[in-house]
């Protein structure tokens, strides 16, 4: 019986193995990417010349750190696109075999079917490697005009799965990729890019929710970049992916989103400590959880980034120790010192590059630790985060009001409470529990009453304001669209579960009315309100602990700050620093025994 017992054991654990051996093309990326990705500074409209001009600036202040990954982001193909937007009716460039071309207004050097070639071999001129971004399935244009599937004796129509299709972008219809004709045609495409000289794909539109048709097309993807014998690095979006096909998508991808895209607001960035947490089983060389692009610098055509210099050290520690590729977002001919020494800092990269057993070691009230191994060492990286806000620190358990459960797009909750001898009114909202991520809210017609009259909160100015995502906002919502009810514009303050407003209460005010909307139709939130009396600390720093047990550290260590190249001194049982708000420190521990 214990034989059969200790055979049974082994083949378990054979599987196991076998299902997270390394591959081939895991070595291809034994560490995180570093690179450069178009889209948040370019949207759709990238052309050649931009591109050129990013490669030149990229092998000249970035490369020398080991960031060598220019990528064309969506819509290459679209001749007339525009900004971050997609129309449906545009007429895309694609060959007789429905595989589609970059556009010529844009990329004039594809004539004559010389597609991305000439601009890959620029790229490769400069010492760097070309990505492409690419979305799943086939042209809805090549379906419609029923094009050849090169290398078949059947066309689009046969290969595609119409009900397959993305709810943000028209381009594409879904393939049967388990059929043989689907695989052919994927095989197609990704023989193209290879010849075009292209050693990254980033896939949208796959993985999420990774349902059948799409788990069926990242199989497809990964046979034909391996049929093609070059090293192409296989990425995949959006987010956020489910962890529990962590185990499939790492043996498949290099590299893989675990969120929608990430823009430069706080909300989001506070949201990644949890997505980093949740995926670290999947983490190793060759697969990477991707936090997704660094919205630093100058972003969206023109503007500087919305996050603060903490915000950018916590953006950038979180995303070192927890190894997630560091692609860049930022127009890299407008660099300036502060980015560049973010970007390129030699010891956040060490981390980054070459650290293991990354975890986190404690959350309490958003105070977070992250540590991780040296490699061939007893030393550890540490990254210390105050990732708390102005409000964040209330015990929301004495509100002075809790809706019940509200959920559904326009279901509606009257609110009235008492605000007499109150020094602050704290608005709020939690998840209702469903774990939906489209906790879309409104207070609307929030307005303070007393003896002085009637005054609108929507004219005040708030002392903070936290939203889950997006924004909080005044007369928009979180994603900064006009408050409409019922057909009706609305004045209001928009904002997202889970999130905290917190108002200085002007003196003659009695009561505070409001009606909370959620407009998602997934939504399901519990709305509160808090009137402080004059208790409510709002500490600009909080001091943030490790201590060496935990992470098995024992005796004396020597404490190096990694931002600032500076030796702290000798530390026995712990370490701790004081940090603003949204602030972070990375750190290396020197064992001395």
């Amino acid at each position: 019986m214990k034989y059969k017992l200790t055979l049974f054991l082994a083949l378990v654990f054979s599987v196991i193995n076998a299902q997270t051996a390394p591959k081939k093309y895991h070595e291809w990326a034994s560490t995180p990417p570093l690179g450069w990705n178009s889209w948040d500074c370019f949207g759709t409209t990238v052309t050649e010349q931009q591109i050129k001009e990013q490669a030149d600036a990229m092998a000249k202040y970035l490369l020398p750190s080991g960031y060598n990954y220019l990528t064309v982001d969506i819509q290459w193909y679209e001749p007339d696109s525009k900004g971050h937007s997609y129309d449906p009716k545009a007429i895309l460039a694609m060959d007789e075999y429905g595989r589609l071309t970059p556009g010529l207004k844009k990329f004039p050097s594809a004539a004559d079917g010389k597609g991305f070639k000439h601009l890959a071999d620029y790229v490769h001129s400069k010492g760097l490697k070309f990505g492409i971004h690419i979305m799943r399935g086939i042209p809805r244009q090549a379906v419609e005009k029923n094009t050849p599937v090169l290398g078949t004796k059947v066309k689009a129509q046969d290969i595609a799965i119409k009900s397959a299709t993305c709810g943000w972008n028209p381009d594409m219809y879904g393939v049967n990729a388990n059929s043989p004709e689907g695989q052919v045609y994927y095989n197609s495409i990704v023989q193209m890019y290879a010849d075009w000289g292209v050693d990254f794909i980033k896939c949208d539109d796959i993985s999420r929710p990774y349902d059948d048709v799409q788990k069926a097309e990242i199989e497809a993807l990964r046979k034909a970049i391996d049929k093609t014998g070059r090293h192409i690095l296989l990425s995949l979006s959006p987010g956020a992916t489910p962890v529990k096909m962590g185990d499939h998508v790492m043996n498949h991808a290099n590299m893989w989103r675990i969120t929608d895209d990430f823009w430069d607001r706080w909300g989001l960035l506070q949201g990644m400590f949890e997505r980093m947490d949740v995926w670290t089983p999947f983490r190793g060389p060759g697969h990477f959880p991707d936090a997704d692009m660094l919205p630093i610098g100058i972003v969206e055509f023109k503007r500087p980034t919305n996050f603060t210099k903490d915000e950018q050290y916590t953006l950038m520690s979180l995303w070192a120790i927890g190894r997630s590729p560091l692609i860049f977002g930022g127009d890299m001919t407008r660099l300036d010192d502060f980015t560049t020494e973010m970007l390129t800092n030699p010891e956040m990269l060490k981390v980054n590059q070459h650290s293991i057993n990354n975890r986190q070691v404690s959350r309490e009230k958003n105070l977070i630790v992250w540590t991780a191994d040296v490699p061939d060492s007893k030393d550890k990286y540490v990254a210390l985060f105050n990732a708390q806000s102005k409000g964040e620190n209330l015990d929301l358990n004495n509100a002075d009001y809790v809706s019940p459960i509200i959920a559904g797009k326009g279901s509606s909750q009257k609110i009235e409470v008492s605000v007499k001898e109150g020094k602050k009114l704290v608005l709020f909202v939690k998840d209702g529990g469903n774990s939906s991520d489209w906790d879309h809210i409104v207070w609307v017609d929030p307005v303070l009453h007393g003896s002085k009259g009637d005054l609108k909160l929507t004219s005040l100015k708030w002392l903070s304001a936290t939203s889950g995502w997006g924004e909080a906002n005044v007369n928009r919502t979180c994603d900064n669209n006009p408050i409409i009810i019922n057909n009706e514009t609305r004045e209001g303050i928009g904002a997202h579960g889970e999130s905290v407003i917190v108002y200085q209460l002007p003196e003659g005010y009695d009561s505070f009315t409001a009606t909370g909307y959620v407009t998602q139709e997934i939504g399901s939130v519990n709305f509160g309100v808090l009137v402080d009396k004059g208790t409510l600390n709002f500490p600009d720093k909080a001091n943030v602990k490790v201590n060496f047990e935990a992470i098995n550290i024992k005796g004396k260590v020597k404490v190096r700050d990694l931002w600032n190249h500076k030796d702290l001194g000798t530390f026995g049982g712990s370490f701790e620093q004081d940090l603003p708000q949204h602030g972070a420190g990375l750190y290396r521990i020197f064992a001395l025994r």
